[in-house]
């Protein structure tokens, strides 16, 4: 167990990234969007879908759909620097879809909440991720959708984050609340992760 394990404590959580945005240890961040959730949204026409990016970093993706005629997609990070980075990089991006806070006092109703390098940076209790689930559910609209990436390793609890897991772990906390459309491993990834992710799209249930 280490400082970092209470998701919903927003200062701990906020010093912790903060520090490693400011030390440039973003390992994670591949500088651009993620192929497999940019080749998604292209194939979707309607632009005035409601869009939440959770613990979107510098939130390639958010400025690839904001470019692509997305005006309603929000950003939202616990850490302040990538949004001030952020801001610098899309100046025409509107300031109040910039949101600097913990994702689990995040409140709203989403169409789409997209998932790009977020889940697996939490410690991998069953309770942290049954936790994120639960928000995710709440967070979207009657038959909103969730998309995005979850790594395809094991969990490397010792190496620290990103933390990875399985299939099977994943629909464990998903199929409780969601209907899966699909969820299998990513065919388009970018080459260093080609085999290591899984491609999700599940809707909310009810």
């Amino acid at each position: 167990m280490n400082n970092t394990d209470d998701i919903k404590d927003t200062v701990t959580q906020q010093n912790y990234w903060t520090d490693r945005y400011q030390n440039q240890n973003t390992g994670w961040d591949i500088g651009y969007p993620s192929r497999p959730i940019k080749e998604y949204f292209d194939a979707l026409e309607d632009k005035s879908l409601n869009i939440l990016i959770p613990g979107a970093g510098n939130a390639y993706e958010a400025e690839y759909l904001f470019q692509q005629g997305f005006q309603k997609v929000h950003v939202l990070d616990i850490a302040l620097p990538p949004l001030e980075a952020f801001q610098q990089r899309v100046p025409n991006f509107p300031t109040e879809q910039l949101i600097h806070g913990n994702f689990f006092d995040h409140q709203g109703e989403y169409d789409y909440i997209v998932e790009q390098t977020f889940f697996c940076s939490f410690t991998p209790t069953p309770e942290n991720r049954q936790a994120y689930a639960k928000k995710m559910f709440q967070l979207l609209k009657p038959n909103g959708k969730l998309v995005g990436l979850w790594f395809n390793h094991p969990i490397y609890a010792k190496e620290g984050r990103p933390y990875g897991g399985s299939l099977e772990e994943y629909l464990g906390y998903f199929e409780p609340l969601f209907d899966i459309i699909s969820f299998e491993l990513a065919h388009n990834s970018i080459p260093p992760r080609m085999g290591k992710e899984l491609f999700g799209i599940m809707q909310k249930r009810g």
